[in-house]
């Protein structure tokens, strides 16, 4: 089953493959903050701001994951290649 970037009920992305794949959509967009680590853990851990959240959800009818993951990214292959 996909994922998807939520607040609260409302589902804020398109549909992904993958819960890695809203990760990065996450990190693009300037959701994730990184927070301290737990006395047993190495490093500082990732998390979403606020009240945001990825979680698994059926895409909607007319949506697909695989499709939406291209596109993300061919968006990001353009931004790379503008930026250089």
């Amino acid at each position: 089953m996909p994922y998807a970037l939520f607040s609260n009920e409302a589902k804020l992305s398109k549909a992904y493959p993958t819960e890695a794949d809203v990760w990065k959509l996450a990190r693009k967009s300037g959701l994730v903050v990184d927070v301290a680590s737990e006395d047993d853990k190495p490093a500082p851990r990732p998390v979403l701001d606020n009240d945001y959240e990825i979680r698994r959800c059926r895409p909607d009818p007319q949506e697909d994951p695989a499709k939406n993951q291209a596109e993300a990214e061919r968006e990001e292959d353009m931004d790379f290649q503008l930026s250089s």
